[in-house]
């Protein structure tokens, strides 16, 4: 595994990585609704616009069994191997760790002998990480300088509880090493991980354990604000936990963390899903505030007045769709932020050059609970609406799936969701159109998340120099 030069995909800042080659590959996690009789799976998609088979999956990798909830994943080693204290610069940018959310089993996934054809050499099974970290439902997964960081929304016990938290992997064998928190203070909800290098600083999120959320969203809970509405910071390398950052009660689902990419800045931005005064989301900006961390809102996005007949159950008494952002993506020169809108099924992009004032300059509209808009490629109606997104190293390339989670897609998409990737091309002006040769309509029984783009995208790696 070890190389004498570095890792070609590795670059020391992200203005060097927006010059990388363009992607020919992308790897989906692909959710079996048909827990029963098939195992979820990795899709490998063609990306590459030259190709035959662009905008089509060529290889499908089934994972060994059925019942993982694959959702979110990420590499085992980024361009973070380059920062001056990386303890192992030689690794390489070679498997992709791909946890399941709901089985709580990591599967260690090899692309280097064929990247369109790969293979799991290794599983790490949950009894493993319960023994070793006393965590379960790993989700979000970062490449540090020192191993693989992994979130993870419950506690090892197996009762559906918390804490969560973060552990950590080595990224050479694989083995869980361990909790990662020395002092976790008042952290007990768990989502969303990543850091500033260049401040030493982790973040962390909050979504609700995982007996607040596999049988989908509580509204008894939602109501009673029950759910992440908090930040926070921690020391990274003393693993202490610093400060707490409330939204206030009416905030919930404080989800996915975008700091940004040059470590010289010391901001980022946050998602809340709902407001429970209006059903709107909202973008927050984090910042430095003399000695400590600040957090303001910046963006708004209300929800959109709907006849009742046309809502699921669970809005029909509210009479509106809300936004639901549910993911959010920063580019690699921290300009553009894109702001994917599940529920009525847009996506949104900002210039953030000025993160305290960001300039919605964009939008295209694709699914929605209502609207329904359609993708000129596809026959018929969409549902689902933009979800996980993900960003080319370079800026021009926008791809997007459109299924949340498994139940909670079946609160909002009762109907049940055909999953759907697509594909949209960003101009430098700020503009957004859809690429009328991308759209690939997953198999029945399939639903796309999260993807990751061959070489590394804008939230793969993490960078510590300007």
């Amino acid at each position: 595994m070890a190389t004498w030069i570095p890792d070609p995909s590795f670059y020391p800042s992200p203005r060097m990585a927006m010059q990388a080659p363009p992607e020919r590959l992308a790897y989906v996690a692909m959710l079996n609704t048909d827990t029963i009789s098939r195992p979820d799976a990795l899709g490998v998609v063609d990306v590459d616009p030259g190709s035959s088979g662009y905008g089509r999956i060529i290889s499908r990798l089934d994972m060994p069994n059925a019942g993982d909830e694959l959702h979110h994943f990420g590499w085992n080693a980024c361009s973070s191997a380059l920062c001056p204290y990386a303890p192992h610069p030689h690794v390489e940018r070679r498997y992709l760790i791909v946890p399941g959310l709901r089985s709580s089993r990591i599967h260690i996934v090899d692309t280097k002998a064929d990247p369109a054809h790969p293979k799991i050499v290794k599983v790490i099974e949950p009894e493993q990480l319960a023994a070793r970290a006393n965590y379960s439902r790993p989700h979000t997964l970062h490449c540090g300088p020192e191993g693989i960081y992994v979130s993870a929304l419950g506690n090892g016990g197996g009762n559906g509880g918390g804490p969560g938290g973060v552990f950590l992997i080595d990224h050479e064998t694989f083995d869980v090493l361990g909790q990662w928190e020395i002092d976790r203070g008042p952290q007990f909800l768990s989502y969303d991980v990543w850091w500033h290098l260049g401040q030493d600083t982790m973040i962390t999120s909050e979504w609700g354990t995982p007996d607040m959320i596999e049988d989908g969203l509580n509204p008894e809970l939602l109501l009673g604000a029950k759910y992440g509405r908090r930040v926070h910071f921690w020391d990274l390398h003393r693993r202490r936990h610093r400060q707490t950052i409330d939204l206030g009660p009416e905030y919930q689902l404080a989800l996915e963390l975008r700091p940004a990419h040059d470590p010289t800045k010391a901001h980022g931005f946050m998602n809340a899903v709902v407001n429970l005064k209006d059903l709107s989301s909202s973008i927050w900006l984090w910042h430095r505030d003399g000695g400590q961390w600040a957090m303001r809102k910046v963006i708004d996005i209300p929800a959109e007045p709907a006849d009742p007949d046309q809502l699921p159950p669970i809005l029909k008494g509210f009479k509106a769709v809300p936004p639901l952002v549910t993911d959010i993506d920063l580019s690699l020169d921290d300009r553009w932020l894109y702001v994917s809108c599940w529920g009525t099924g847009e996506m949104q992009r900002y210039d953030v050059s000025d993160p305290f004032r960001p300039k919605l300059t964009g939008s295209v509209r694709l699914g929605g609970i209502v609207g329904r808009s359609r993708h000129p490629s596809a026959e018929g109606d969409l549902n689902g609406g933009p979800q996980m997104v993900e960003v080319s190293r370079d800026g021009k390339r926008v791809y997007f799936t459109n299924s949340l989670y498994r139940s909670w897609d079946e609160q909002f998409y009762p109907e049940g969701i055909k999953s759907w990737m697509v594909k949209l091309d960003a101009s430098p002006e700020g503009g957004l159109s859809i690429d009328e040769r991308f759209f690939l309509r997953f198999d029945d029984g399939f639903r796309g998340h999260q993807i990751r783009l061959e070489g590394g995208d804008a939230s793969s790696d993490s960078y510590c120099y300007p």
